[in-house]
């Protein structure tokens, strides 16, 4: 493990193809340095992907997915330019507790597809949740899959050890460690949720589409008795039947007609749906959050 500066840090990244995993709590500055590496190897004509796999605190695409974004046909990379993905990749949640399988599968889903579209450097930013065993299991198994090249940890005092040992002692990524800039505050628990419902309300904007949905269409299957009041409101990803996500909607129950709807500001191309653990709305209000159990009742 060495210690550098950002800029040498940056060249040292460019120097060579390959993948670049961010680790860090939360506000470390990690999204900040990601979205620089990514503007600086545009400006040097190599062509940079930026994965974002932290579902809670999106910079690209709608909160419960990993997005990805091409980033050599942007005029500037920042967060505006990349709030837009390329391609998604539907978790379900806005954080990564129960979630791990589809979490660590869309991020090397979407590693790999930036590479076939010829990327020489991808930038995977990862989710704040770095300690526990969740921690460090979703840490494991996301760098089993992609297997990159170089990781960087953004930390305050040790909190990243435990995570770093495990990488030391199973991975052969060089790992540079940066200390957190002390001008980079933490946001409140409020602020990371308004910001979270801005991002939802931004993607849920008018005009929305509103799709009669059969029972037959989710992913896992709904069992005959199942009450479809109890899918209101759950966020759901439109998959065109290719592999690839289309978008998220959520589902609106009529009671009159005993109906489900899916909304969404995408129009067309799902052939399925699959489902979510959160209840939102279109207005980005996160209603709460629910599992399998509580809606299957087994």
């Amino acid at each position: 493990m060495t210690r550098v500066t950002q800029s040498e840090l940056i060249d040292r990244l460019l120097s060579g193809p390959g993948t670049v995993v961010l680790l860090g709590s939360i506000d470390t500055g990690k999204t900040s340095f990601g979205l620089s590496l990514a503007e600086e190897a545009r400006e040097r004509g190599l062509k940079a992907a930026y994965v974002d796999s932290d579902v809670g605190q999106s910079t690209v695409g709608p909160p419960t997915c990993v997005g990805l974004k091409l980033c050599w046909n942007l005029e500037k990379v920042d967060e505006e330019s990349v709030a837009l993905a390329d391609e998604i990749g539907f978790v379900g949640s806005t954080a990564p507790e129960g979630h791990l399988l589809p979490l660590v599968a869309s991020t090397a889903r979407l590693v790999e597809h930036a590479k076939q579209a010829g990327a020489e450097v991808v930038i995977v930013d990862t989710s704040a949740l770095i300690s526990g065993i969740y921690g460090e299991l979703l840490k494991y198994y996301k760098l089993d899959l992609i297997r990159p090249r170089s990781i960087v940890g953004f930390q305050r005092g040790e909190e990243l050890e435990p995570i770093l040992g495990v990488v030391s002692r199973f991975f052969p990524a060089e790992v540079t460690v940066l200390k957190v800039e002390s001008e980079i505050v933490e946001r409140s628990a409020e602020e990371r949720l308004a910001s979270r419902e801005e991002r939802f309300r931004a993607y849920f904007h008018p005009p929305l589409q509103r799709w009669r949905v059969k029972p037959t269409v989710f992913m896992p299957s709904l069992p005959p008795e199942v009450d479809l009041k109890r899918l209101e409101g759950l966020v759901v990803g439109l998959e065109d039947g290719r592999g690839t996500c289309t978008g998220i909607g959520l589902l609106e129950y009529d009671e009159k007609e005993n109906v489900l709807r899916m909304v969404s500001s995408v129009g067309e191309g799902a052939q399925g749906l699959r489902l979510g653990s959160i209840r939102i709305s279109t207005e980005g209000r996160q209603l709460g959050r629910v599992t399998m159990r509580d809606m299957f009742g087994s």
